[in-house]
């Protein structure tokens, strides 16, 4: 995890650090993206540290921003979710791998935790759920500041 500084009207000397989780989203919907983006910004101690749109720019984001946490649409052109998570986990085996998607029970939950996610959360109630996701699968208490 990286150190972030909380945003504040005081100099920069007197900020917090803090220990910072660093996300990778990946999902094809800008609107998703850009929700979760928004609602994940109140959680002083996440920070997404990059998108992608597809799985293969998801596989090499993950490469190349070594993220905590990947946030993995399973539904996505050019390589799905499924597959995406399977090429992660076997670069990266310890890196916990979220999976979001609308359609929860028609076998992407097997295939996704298959490919090595450790959670499929169904995308129309992610948001409540997805702090907190975030903060068991790197093993970080909720307790942790909210709000910008």
């Amino acid at each position: 995890m990286s150190t972030c500084t909380v945003q504040s009207e005081s100099s920069p000397a007197d900020r917090p650090k803090m220990k910072c989780i660093r996300v990778l989203l990946a999902d094809d919907h800008f609107l998703v993206r850009q929700g979760l983006r928004k609602y994940l910004s109140h959680h002083l101690d996440i920070e997404l540290v990059g998108e992608a749109a597809d799985g293969e720019e998801a596989v090499k984001l993950t490469d190349r921003l070594k993220p905590d946490v990947v946030v993995m649409d399973i539904n996505m052109p050019r390589m799905n979710g499924i597959e995406a998570t399977g090429s992660i986990i076997r670069k990266h085996p310890h890196l916990p791998v979220i999976g979001l998607s609308f359609y929860v029970d028609n076998g992407n939950r097997e295939a996704l935790l298959d490919a090595g996610a450790c959670l499929l959360l169904e995308k129309g109630t992610a948001y409540r759920h997805l702090p907190h996701a975030i903060y068991q699968a790197v093993g970080k208490s909720l307790d942790a500041p909210i709000g910008r």
